[in-house]
């Protein structure tokens, strides 16, 4: 995007680990966060966000009688934002296909498994119960399939042998800390693109497990 930064709306959750690390990385890294949204009125993020002098709303989902009505709400909060990207960090609403089809090409999503394997929720327990050697978490484009979107990068961890889900989850989150700045700062500096279905970066296409990056 040349020498203007990229301007960045991020939605989330809860305790905004994901969203601090984008702070913390993005003085150097070409993209600016304008704004931070919330689903959820005590998220811990949005204590994040305001110690850090970025604005936020909160649209709680209990307040909307529909799915359709919450996204059109936050359709219109993001909107109000002219955002060239948006960054879902911990955002546990599953948003419906016009909300993604007005972002398509400018929504990312971290997931905390190597997509495919364990889309949706427990990713860990089910990495060890299945007895994966490797485990990690998956930068991906958002469509309308949940976290099924093309993926642009994975960070690996090892599992260990004595692992619980907590600790194997403590492990993941600082490989997501370490990648979802840098494929924001891709898409910032218009090295990351979303086309024909495919995420494109410098030109080329993606692998489909996108990029391995190691810390």
């Amino acid at each position: 995007m040349g020498d203007q930064q990229c301007c960045v709306v991020v939605l989330i959750s809860g305790n905004g680990n994901n969203l601090q690390a984008l702070i913390d990385a993005s003085s150097n890294s070409g993209y600016t966060i304008s704004h931070v949204i919330s689903n959820n009125p005590d998220a811990f993020g949005l204590e994040r966000a305001q110690r850090c002098g970025i604005a936020s709303t909160v649209l709680n989902h209990r307040d909307f009688g529909t799915r359709c009505e919450f996204d059109s709400a936050l359709q219109q909060a993001i909107d109000d934002q002219s955002p060239d990207l948006v960054v879902l960090a911990g955002f546990m609403r599953i948003l419906g296909p016009e909300i993604v089809k007005n972002f398509s090409g400018r929504m990312l999503n971290i997931h905390p498994s190597l997509l495919p394997k364990y889309p949706g929720i427990n990713t860990h327990q089910r990495a060890l119960d299945a007895g994966d050697r490797e485990h990690g978490a998956t930068v991906h484009f958002v469509t309308e399939e949940l976290d099924g979107g093309p993926l642009i990068a994975q960070g690996r961890i090892l599992v260990n042998a004595n692992d619980t889900a907590q600790e194997l989850a403590a492990r993941v989150q600082i490989r997501e800390q370490q990648l979802y700045p840098t494929v924001v700062s891709w898409f910032a500096s218009g090295r990351l693109s979303l086309q024909q279905d495919q995420a494109v970066l410098d030109g080329a296409a993606l692998p489909r497990k996108g990029l391995q990056i190691n810390s």
